[in-house]
Formats: C-alpha cells, structure tokens, sequence
C-alpha cells in the first residue's frame, strides 16, 4: 500500500474514532434517560405502577434499553471496521 492511501486510511479511522467517541456519548445521555425513567417508576405509588402510567414508564424504559444496546452494536461495528482497515494498512 502507498503513502497516499495510507494517509486516506489514517484520516478514515480518525475519523471513526470521532464518531465512536460522539456515539459512546450519545449511549450515555440515553443511559441517563433511561435510568431516570426507570426511577421514576420506582418511585411511583403502587397503583400507579400497574396502570397506565407504569406501563407507558415501562415501555419506554424497555425502548430505551433497546435504544442502548442498538448503540453498542454501532459501537461494536466500528470498532470491527478499525480492525479491517489496521489489517489493510498492515499488509
């Protein structure tokens, strides 16, 4: 591989790495959301956790569970990419 390429790949993987860092960051604000819905239907009264508003507290927490791992995957697949281009850059 030539220089120039090298230097394309270079500015590549900073580039994921940027986009691993705001993607980490992002799973923290929606952990923090998450967290917070799941405390406030903790802290609801009894009655309030098997009606409606517990369940809509619930799903939404579930959603942003989801939301979480879906983050992680995106997390995962970038990091599997840096390793493809390391591999490319190693030959």
């Amino acid at each position: 591989m030539n220089n120039d390429r090298r230097k394309v790949l270079d500015m590549i993987r900073n580039q994921i790495g940027e986009l691993k860092d705001k993607l980490d960051d992002l799973k923290s604000e929606v952990e923090t959301s998450r967290d917070e819905e799941q405390e406030y239907y903790d802290n609801m009264p009894e009655g309030f956790q098997n009606g409606e508003r517990g369940d809509k507290a619930q799903q939404a927490t579930s959603s942003l569970d989801d939301a979480c791992s879906n983050l992680d995957d995106a997390v995962n697949s970038l990091d599997e990419a840096l390793s493809s281009i390391d591999q490319a850059q190693a030959v």
